[in-house]
C-alpha cells in the first residue's frame, strides 16, 4: 500500500503555488478591468465593429468597413474595435481618416493580432473575457460583419446579453445578407419554429443590411439606449429601425 505522507509536503507546495499564482491572476484581470474602464468612460456615442481579421483592403466587406468608420466618424461617433487587422483594421482606419476617435482593444496572441496603425487610442488585454466587455460596454451599437468563430462568439455573447437581459437592447445590426443568410435562416426555422430553443421575439434581437446609410440611421436614431451593465434594464427595452 502506498505511503500518502510521503506525498504531502509536494502537494501542499503545489497548493501554495496555485494559491499564489491565482491571487496574482486576479489582480492582473483586476488591473486589466480598471484600466479599460478609465480608456471607455472616457467616451460617449461609440460604436464597437466586429469582424474577422482575414479581410484585406481590396475585400468588399474591408470597404465597406471602413466606408462605415468614415460616416460614423463623420457624425460624431467614436469606432470602437478588437484593433487588429481585416475588419477591425478598416471601420478604425474609416474614422481615423476622418480625424475621429478611434479606439483599438488589442488581445495578445501568440502568433497573430498585432495593432493596427489606424487607432488613435489603445490599450493591449491579456483576457479575451475583460477585452469582450470593454468591447460591449457603453456602445450605442454594435455592428457585425462577416468573420469566423471570435466574430460568432462576440455576437452570440451579446445577443445572450440582451436576451437574457443583462444589457439593455442596443442596435445588434450584422453587414451582409448574403453572408448571414444560412444562419438567419437556422436561427427561424431550426432554433425557433422547428425546436422552440428559443422564444417568440428573440430573431429579432439583430438586424441584417447591406445598407452602411441604414446602419448610421438606426445608430443615430437609438442613442438613449446604451449597453451599460450597471444601468437599470427595461425588460421591454427594443430599438426602432426608422
Amino acid at each position: 500500500m502506498q505511503n500518502t505522507k510521503a506525498f504531502t509536503p509536494l502537494r501542499s507546495a503545489i497548493q501554495n503555488l496555485l494559491e499564489k499564482d491565482s491571487d496574482e491572476r486576479v489582480e492582473r484581470i483586476e488591473k486589466e478591468f480598471k484600466a479599460g474602464f478609465d480608456v471607455v468612460n472616457q467616451h460617449i456615442n461609440t460604436v464597437t465593429v466586429f469582424g474577422s481579421a482575414r479581410f484585406l483592403e481590396d475585400n468588399q466587406y474591408y470597404k465597406k468597413a471602413r466606408e462605415l468608420g468614415n460616416k460614423l466618424a463623420q457624425n460624431g461617433f467614436s469606432v470602437v474595435t478588437g484593433g487588429g487587422g481585416g475588419i477591425m483594421e478598416a471601420a478604425n482606419r474609416g474614422a481615423y481618416e476622418m480625424k475621429g476617435t478611434s479606439i483599438g482593444f488589442n488581445i495578445e496572441l501568440p502568433h497573430e493580432q498585432q495593432l493596427n496603425s489606424y487607432t488613435t487610442e489603445s490599450m493591449p488585454f491579456r483576457y479575451f473575457f475583460a477585452r469582450k466587455v470593454m468591447l460591449a460596454y457603453a456602445a450605442s451599437a454594435l455592428v457585425c460583419f462577416p468573420g469566423g468563430f471570435g466574430t460568432l462568439d462576440e455576437l452570440f455573447e451579446v445577443i445572450t446579453l440582451i436576451q437574457t437581459h443583462k444589457m439593455p437592447a442596443v442596435p445588434v445590426i450584422l453587414y451582409g445578407t448574403e453572408f448571414w443568410a444560412q444562419l438567419n435562416t437556422f436561427i427561424h426555422d431550426t432554433m425557433l419554429a422547428k425546436e422552440s430553443a428559443i422564444s417568440h421575439g428573440d430573431e429579432d434581437l439583430y438586424l441584417i443590411t447591406d445598407d452602411v446609410d441604414e446602419i448610421v440611421k438606426i445608430i443615430q436614431n437609438n442613442l438613449e439606449i446604451k449597453s451599460v451593465f450597471s444601468l437599470p434594464v427595461d425588460n421591454n427595452s427594443s430599438y426602432t429601425k426608422e
